[in-house]
């Protein structure tokens, strides 16, 4: 089904030029002058991704895009702004009312790039949404190949997590959703340039930022998707940390999902024993010398012990 991407712009040279832009692209491409009139645009049909100017008479495009959450939940929505109001931009992307947001005037691959990763969210929202078990891995095997060092993570994530949930006496429901939260709790890396996920060397403080964000865009896609509850709870808190020292909210203690603190031992083993862009991959006991230096700061004491008791018992 061709996806249909909704432009607003009260100026008609822009919205012009937004139709040259996705010419060769199978994308349906409707625009509209106003808030107003795009409202009555969502009300009446499926939109995966609207695109908004911001400075327009009436209704702005944050107003517009704050509104359309209502009418329209699934749509992933981009702002267009000028640099004078980049300070709204980022509010509005942290109260969760956009997506993206680009300044103007603005770089036409960059603006292209940006709508199709949009459109790429919503399918996988609309996937997971209506997806079995199966269909769920597949799923997150292809978000992996944005970062071809990740390759084999979700399920290797998974086969580590199982084993600690099972002996850390999780069954039925608990451990069905550790599963689906292993694979796809990195499902937010949509989001992340492939350039920064490849990046051959430590990232900066800048990119470290924008990669932080997976594990909030993550629990958000798997919200929109209908996941339960336990799922987006787990890829939203598996980077906290024990200590409190951890992101995105600085839980501490128990205070963290009991599943998010398995997923995060279970993570960074995997993390530590494979490759990746900017070290080998280390070996097993070198690993769990990592681990253990994490110890009641970094990671459960309990579910440590439980995971080093109980290493090598996993399921292939």
């Amino acid at each position: 089904m061709t996806e249909t991407i909704l432009f607003v712009d009260d100026e008609p040279s822009v919205l012009h030029a937004v139709r040259r832009i996705f010419a060769d692209d199978a994308l349906e491409v409707i625009v509209a002058a106003s808030g107003e009139e795009a409202l009555k645009i969502i009300r009446e049909r499926a939109v995966s991704v609207i695109i908004s100017d911001n400075m327009m008479p009436g209704m702005t495009g944050i107003e517009f895009l704050e509104r359309s959450r209502a009418v329209s939940p699934d749509s992933v929505r981009v702002l267009l702004t000028g640099y004078s109001d980049v300070h709204a931009a980022i509010d509005a992307i942290n109260r969760g009312a956009v997506y993206r947001f680009l300044t103007k005037p603005w770089d036409n691959e960059v603006l292209r790039k940006t709508v199709l990763d949009g459109v790429n969210e919503h399918s996988v929202i609309m996937t997971m949404r209506h997806a079995d078990e199966s269909k769920l891995l597949s799923l997150a095997q292809t978000i992996e190949l944005k970062d071809h060092y990740t390759r084999g993570h979700c399920e290797n994530v998974a086969k580590y997590a199982l084993v600690i949930a099972e002996h850390a006496g999780l069954a039925g429901d608990g451990i069905r959703q550790v599963k689906y939260a292993s694979w796809l709790h990195d499902c937010g890396k949509i989001g992340v340039p492939e350039a920064i996920l490849n990046f051959p060397g430590r990232l900066t403080d800048e990119m470290m930022l924008i990669v932080k964000k997976h594990s909030e865009w993550g629990a958000d896609v798997a919200r929109k998707a209908a996941l339960p509850a336990g799922v987006v709870d787990m890829i939203l808190h598996h980077h906290e940390r024990y200590d409190g020292g951890g992101y995105p909210r600085g839980l501490a203690g128990d205070q963290i999902p009991l599943g998010a603190r398995i997923l995060a031992i279970a993570d960074v083993y995997d993390a530590l024993t494979t490759e990746r862009p900017y070290r080998a991959a280390l070996a097993a006991e070198e690993a769990r010398r990592i681990l253990r230096e994490g110890r009641g700061t970094w990671f459960d004491p309990a579910l440590l012990d439980i995971f080093f008791r109980h290493l090598g018992e996993e399921r292939v």
